[in-house]
């Protein structure tokens, strides 16, 4: 019994949370150097500079690198919140709150019978392997609206619904988490993402300029399209790196051919979804979060872009799947943990290397990238696996004549 409660107290993950957020947090103030380029630049610089926009009551709307949904200027404009801080302190310690909102949301799910811990751990180590950018994004945030709303899951279906649609307003891809969902979550999310849509359109101009702000995007360097250009590099490939949209992107010759190709890739991922969800029998608890986890799995794997902060996406929900015991998460979620590590090592330690197409770049982008494609596939063959009923033949009787032929005489 003793080794049970142990087991179910929460007082070794809060106490490794504790120790880790610590010294993720001395690193974005700034009192601890991490290696490599200063990650806390997005904030201090371009998330301040929307700021200064947003509080105007309209988007910025002549900066090309403000591509997020209308919602998106909440996290931004929530520093204000703290005004005794400076902004970008503000901001860290807010991420920090949404970091530990998610720990006792899996707290207290994991602690339920039929339930289990593993997630948290999930959270609990996976998070401070990327290191300071973690606090330094927003995807933490709408990580923890995410979460919160596959927590809500099958008990609160209209709950998750509107979560989820709340999410998709924070940054899109929340929305792959009503993949598994029924008709009363995605009813709320229809009703919710409308009504927070107009408010948005009516209140503040601008609210979906971000739709025409990517059009002439390349291919960022850290996608897995992108190996193409970091080989080509060594055979005389003449495109360029630039900073472009906000973001370190292959510019030149067959780039369009590639961005198009991974969008080709994502509309086959759609396609399979939309085939399982068809296919799929009885879909139960676990099934929401493991159909969840693998859309936007498959969705990360093949976008033009894979920053550092998605691995926060990924992580958030390998820790709600793992929070069931009967979930098949269990290989690709080590994967994305084991690809939390690699990111590190390529942003921000190793950056430069990966910007300069190096044998040192080009490995750690084929070890991550190779990770996040393995546990794609490997959490898509297991959903399928676990959810679709076998084909049985169909078998005809003999024909009469061929019948009568073997028949045993009497």
């Amino acid at each position: 019994m003793e080794t049970k409660a142990a087991r179910r107290s929460p007082a070794g993950p809060l106490a490794a949370w504790g120790v880790t957020r610590a010294v993720l947090l001395l690193f974005v103030f700034r009192v601890l150097l991490f290696p490599g380029p200063d990650v806390t630049s997005d904030v201090s610089v371009i998330y301040r500079g929307w700021y200064e926009v947003l509080r105007q009551g309209t988007f910025p709307l002549d900066d090309v690198t403000w591509q997020y949904p209308p919602a998106a200027a909440l996290p931004v404009l929530s520093p204000a919140l703290l005004p005794f801080l400076s902004y970008p302190h503000a901001f860290f310690v807010l991420a920090a709150l949404a970091d530990l909102a998610v720990l006792v949301l899996l707290l207290r799910t994991g602690g339920r019978p039929g339930r289990s811990r593993r997630g948290t751990w999930v959270w609990v180590a996976g998070v401070p392997l990327l290191g300071p950018t973690v606090y330094a994004r927003y995807d933490v945030m709408v990580t923890t609206v995410a979460v919160a709303a596959l927590l809500a899951g099958v008990r609160h279906p209209r709950v998750m619904g509107a979560l989820t649609a709340f999410g998709a307003l924070l940054k899109v891809w929340p929305a792959l988490l009503l993949i598994g969902a029924g008709r009363r979550a995605w009813a709320s999310a229809a009703v919710t993402a409308t009504g927070l849509a107009a408010l948005f359109t009516v209140s503040m101009p601008g609210a979906f300029a971000f739709l025409t702000f990517q059009r002439d995007r390349g291919t960022e360097v850290e996608s897995l399209g992108a190996l193409v250009f970091h080989v080509a590099r060594h055979f005389g490939w003449s495109g360029e790196v630039l900073l472009n949209y906000g973001s370190i992107e292959f510019l030149g010759p067959h780039v369009d051919q590639v961005s198009a190709g991974a969008l080709a890739l994502t509309a086959a991922a759609f396609g399979w979804l939309l085939l399982w969800r068809l296919r799929a029998g009885r879909l139960t608890p676990p099934t929401l979060t493991d159909a969840a986890f693998t859309a936007v799995l498959l969705f990360t794997v093949t976008s033009r872009v894979i920053s550092p902060q998605y691995l926060v996406w990924l992580i958030g929900l390998a820790a709600v799947c793992l929070t069931h015991r009967a979930s098949r998460m269990g290989a690709p979620a080590l994967m994305v943990v084991l690809a939390s590590f690699v990111t590190v090592l390529e942003f921000p330690l190793g950056f430069t290397h990966v910007v300069a197409s190096d044998w040192y770049g080009v490995t750690l982008l084929v070890l991550r990238n190779g990770l996040l494609a393995a546990a794609a596939l490997t959490a898509a063959r297991r959903l399928w696996r676990s959810t679709v009923p076998p084909t049985t033949p169909v078998t005809f009787p003999p024909h009469p004549t061929q019948a009568g032929r073997h028949r045993v005489p009497s």
